[in-house]
């Protein structure tokens, strides 16, 4: 099959009809839809994209963008590739390819966006890394560049749609496991930086010691990079406690690895000496000894929702997505480990 006029004449209907069926067009009915697209896979019909996208001023691209240090490594060495799978198995079935849009290390993030956006190198974009203050929000909103981000932000418009895993729950369900374990000194690693997800990691944190009748102490917050690096920094002040934690919340499983570390230097023991529960589950946790208590989310399942919810808010594919949310703060489930033992002797 080499084109839409081909496959126009085997349907016996108009090429018109055929090419707003085949670009998801809300004038067509469901059933002639359904007959186009099927003939278009059996007939093995490939559109001329190049040629469409000059036309229609559309790439059929949809971009994810990812930063040097906060998307890329940085503790998510095995989250966006899961990611990545599920917002290609929604976005495929649509003939929409996803690209990555690198925003170099040396590089504003803010500028990087604007320069993609100006180039218009893609229809739609998802971006990551939500800050506290987060400009790009009101950019893309008026630009007028489709787009769905993967965190939330005090800058973001209503109307703006967003996906974000519930780091305020799972940092006061950690509290309140350890304080039901003896535990009443717990500290916390929030990241060194701007990123939304520690605001949220703390007010979570937070209200965990409150329901727990706890006093926060300033003393037991540390900010660090969510790397191993900053778990062994964690360590250090740790040890340099005037009155030690008995337990600490971790705001990624990668810091565990140093963290274990630098308490084996010291003679101690993660588990025994330290109750230790990390933000989110990773292959490292489950080989570490002792094995890490953390929380499993879907990642599949999460990119399946983004590209849904971006679907949602382009024309030619909204018809089909009108039941997507808005917003969805992610769930995550507890995998108990075993580095969070009841306190042998509570405070």
């Amino acid at each position: 099959m080499k084109g839409i006029r081909q496959l126009a004449e085997h349907l016996q209907i108009s090429t018109g009809t055929v090419s707003r069926a085949l670009n998801g067009k809300s004038d067509v009915n469901a059933e002639t839809r359904r007959r186009v697209l099927a003939a278009a896979e059996d007939l093995g019909y490939v559109p001329n994209q190049a040629g469409r996208s000059l036309r229609q001023g559309a790439s059929k691209t949809i971009g994810l963008v990812l930063n040097h240090g906060s998307s890329v490594g940085a503790g998510n060495e095995n989250f966006f590739p899961l990611v990545i799978a599920g917002l290609q198995n929604v976005l495929s079935r649509h003939g929409l390819d996803l690209v990555l849009l690198l925003c170099p290390r040396e590089e504003n993030y803010d500028a990087f966006l604007r320069r993609m956006v100006a180039r218009r190198l893609v229809d739609a974009m998802i971006i990551t890394a939500t800050r506290v203050k987060d400009p790009r929000f009101a950019f893309l909103t008026t630009a007028g560049m489709p787009f769905v981000s993967l965190g939330r932000s005090d800058s973001a418009l209503p109307g703006n749609n967003w996906v974000d895993l519930d780091f305020e729950g799972i940092a006061e369900r950690a509290v309140l496991r350890l304080f039901e374990r003896g535990h009443r000194r717990i500290a916390i690693a929030a990241p060194a930086s701007d990123v939304n997800l520690g605001k949220l990691f703390l007010e979570g944190y937070r209200a965990g010691l409150a329901k727990c009748g706890l006093q926060e102490e300033p003393d037991y917050i540390f900010y660090e990079q969510a790397l191993e690096e900053g778990g062994y920094r964690v360590g250090e002040k740790l040890l340099a406690s005037k009155k030690r934690p008995t337990a600490i919340v971790l705001n990624a499983e990668l810091m565990s690895v140093g963290l274990y570390r630098r308490l084996g230097e010291a003679g101690l023991v993660p588990g025994r000496d330290l109750a230790v529960i990390a933000e989110r589950e990773s292959p490292v946790g489950r080989f570490l000894l002792p094995r890490l208590t953390c929380f499993r989310l879907d990642l599949d399942a999460l990119g399946r929702m983004l590209a849904e919810m971006l679907l949602s808010n382009l024309p030619a594919f909204a018809e089909g997505y009108q039941d997507v949310p808005k917003n969805r703060i992610w769930p995550l489930e507890l995998v108990e480990g075993e580095s969070d033992p009841p306190l042998a002797s509570p405070d």
